[in-house]
C-alpha cells in the first residue's frame, strides 16, 4: 500500500510523480516525458507551459492574489466577463464566476429555478436531460446527468425533478434506412413528448452538452437536431441550458460549441480550456432577460461560492482567451481534427475492436465493439478501457478510454482532446503509440481467450 497520505482518485493505482511541463508533454519524476493527448480531461488546451498565461498568472499574484466577491470587483475578472461576452452567442450578456464545470452547472440549474420564481412561475421545477450525458459531480449536477454507473449509487440524495430522454449518437441508434436527419429530429421530439408527459407548467429547463464527451467519446449532435431542441424550448417556455464545460472553448473548432449549430442557449456552462488547466475557474454564462429579471425581482441570486471571480484565476483565464480568440486559431482547430481522424482512420480502421471514429475539432472519440455488424459491445469484463489506458502510459502516451459508452455498463471508448498548440508530426506520434496501444491490448485478449 502506497505511503502517501493522498486519498487518490483510484487508490489502488500507483501513479508516476508529474514534476514538470513542456508543450505537449508532463514530465514524471523518472525523467519520463508522457504526450497529453487529451488534456488530462480536455483542460490543457495550451499545453503545459504556456509562457504568457504563467507570467499573467504571476503579475496578478504580485497585485491582489483574492478579494471576496461579496466586498470587491476585480479587474482581471471585468476584462474577463466583457472579453467573453463579446464573443458569446448572441443574448448572452451576463458571466458568473466559479471554479470549475461542476460548480457551473451547479449554478445554472439553480438560476433556472430562480427565474421562474421571479417571473411567477413557482411550479416550474423539473429538469430534463439525456441519457448517457454527464454533467458533473455535485449533486444536483449528476441528477441532471443520465449516466447511470455515475448515478447508481447515490440515486438515494439525487433530486428527484428530473428526467431523461435520449441522447443523439445516430451511429449507434439510427434505424435501417433513416437518414441522421430523421434520426435526429425523431430524438428530438422525444424532448417535447416528454414536455408533455411532465406537464409544460412544470418544466423549467433542458439541459445537454452540444458535443458529449465523458460518457459517450465525443458523440456530436446530428445537423438539425439541435435548432429542433431550441424550437421545443421555445414553444413551451422551457429554459435551454447548453454543457460546454468539455466541448467549448475551441476545443471543437468553435469558441463556443453551440457556434456550429446556429442558435443561442439561454444559460451556457463553460470551464476545463477557459483557464487551460493554469488556474480552476470556471463560468456560467446567461440572457440578459434572465439576469434582469433577478435585478428587477429579489435583486439578489440565492448561491455562491468563496472562491467565486478568484482574481488569479480570471487574470489566467483573461490570458488563455485571449490566446484563444487569435485570428485563425479556431480554423487551424478545426484543420487539425479532421487530419487526426484521417490518420486514426488510416491506422485503426480496419481494426477489429474500431467501430466508430468520430467527433468535432480536436474532440475525438474511437467507439470500440466486439462485432462490426451488429455494433455488439465488447465484453464489461474485459475492463479494456482500464486496459488500454495503461498500455498507452506504458508507451508515454495519456490518453481518455472510458467504459459505460453505450448504457453506463456496456461499450468502451477512446476520447483524444489534445492541445491545439500541437502540429502534424505530433498528430503521426500520437497515433502511432495509440495504435500500438490498442493492437498490444487486443493481442492480449485473443491469447487469453
Amino acid at each position: 500500500m502506497s505511503s502517501s497520505h493522498i486519498f487518490a482518485r483510484n487508490p489502488t493505482q500507483d501513479l508516476p510523480k508529474a514534476v514538470a511541463g513542456d508543450g505537449i508533454y508532463l514530465i514524471a519524476e523518472d525523467g519520463r516525458r508522457y504526450l497529453d493527448a487529451c488534456g488530462g480531461a480536455a483542460v490543457s488546451c495550451l499545453g503545459h507551459s504556456p509562457t504568457q498565461v504563467i507570467e499573467a498568472t504571476c503579475d496578478q499574484l504580485s497585485q491582489v492574489a483574492f478579494a471576496h466577491t461579496g466586498f470587491f470587483t476585480s479587474q482581471p475578472a471585468e476584462d474577463l466577463a466583457d472579453l467573453l461576452i463579446q464573443h458569446a452567442p448572441a443574448g448572452i450578456d451576463r458571466v458568473y464566476f466559479v471554479s470549475g464545470g461542476s460548480e457551473a452547472v451547479e449554478a445554472s440549474l439553480k438560476l433556472a429555478r430562480q427565474y421562474f420564481l421571479e417571473i411567477g412561475q413557482p411550479e416550474r421545477t423539473h429538469i430534463i436531460g439525456r441519457r448517457q450525458s454527464y454533467h458533473g459531480n455535485t449533486l444536483g449536477a449528476l441528477g441532471s446527468g443520465g449516466n447511470q454507473w455515475r448515478r447508481r449509487q447515490f440515486e438515494p440524495l439525487l433530486p428527484q425533478q428530473m428526467s431523461h430522454i435520449s441522447p443523439c449518437h445516430y451511429w449507434r441508434w439510427g434505424k435501417p434506412g433513416e437518414s441522421d436527419y430523421d434520426y435526429g429530429q425523431r430524438v428530438a421530439n422525444e424532448l417535447e413528448t416528454e414536455i408533455l408527459r411532465v406537464g409544460p407548467e412544470k418544466v423549467c429547463a433542458f439541459i445537454a452538452e452540444p458535443v458529449v464527451g465523458a460518457t459517450m467519446g465525443a458523440v456530436p449532435a446530428v445537423d438539425g437536431y439541435f435548432q429542433r431542441i431550441r424550437e421545443i424550448c421555445d414553444a413551451y417556455g422551457v429554459l435551454l441550458i447548453l454543457d460546454e464545460v468539455m466541448c467549448g472553448m475551441g476545443r471543437t473548432g468553435y469558441l463556443f460549441a453551440s457556434e456550429y449549430d446556429g442558435i443561442s442557449p439561454d444559460i451556457v456552462c463553460i470551464a476545463k480550456g477557459l483557464g487551460a488547466g493554469i488556474q480552476p475557474i470556471g463560468a456560467m454564462l446567461c440572457q440578459g432577460v434572465i439576469y434582469d429579471a433577478i435585478v428587477q425581482g429579489s435583486g439578489f441570486f440565492q448561491h455562491g461560492h468563496t472562491y467565486l471571480a478568484h482574481p488569479t484565476a480570471c487574470a489566467a483565464s483573461l490570458a488563455v482567451l485571449r490566446q484563444l480568440t487569435q485570428p485563425g486559431l479556431m480554423e487551424q482547430i478545426q484543420t487539425q481534427g479532421v487530419e487526426l481522424i484521417h490518420q486514426l482512420t488510416h491506422a485503426l480502421g480496419r481494426h477489429p475492436w474500431v467501430g466508430d471514429i468520430r467527433g468535432r475539432g480536436l474532440f475525438v472519440g474511437i467507439e470500440l465493439i466486439a462485432n462490426s455488424e451488429t455494433k455488439e459491445p465488447l465484453d464489461p469484463s474485459l475492463k479494456t478501457a482500464a486496459h488500454i489506458k495503461k498500455a498507452a502510459m506504458d508507451e508515454a502516451l495519456m490518453c481518455y478510454p472510458m467504459s459505460g459508452t453505450v448504457d453506463g455498463r456496456h461499450g468502451d471508448h477512446i476520447l483524444l482532446a489534445p492541445p491545439f498548440i500541437m502540429d502534424s508530426a505530433d498528430i503521426k506520434e500520437i497515433v502511432t503509440r495509440l495504435e500500438r496501444a490498442i493492437i498490444k491490448v487486443s493481442a492480449r485478449h485473443a491469447s487469453a481467450a
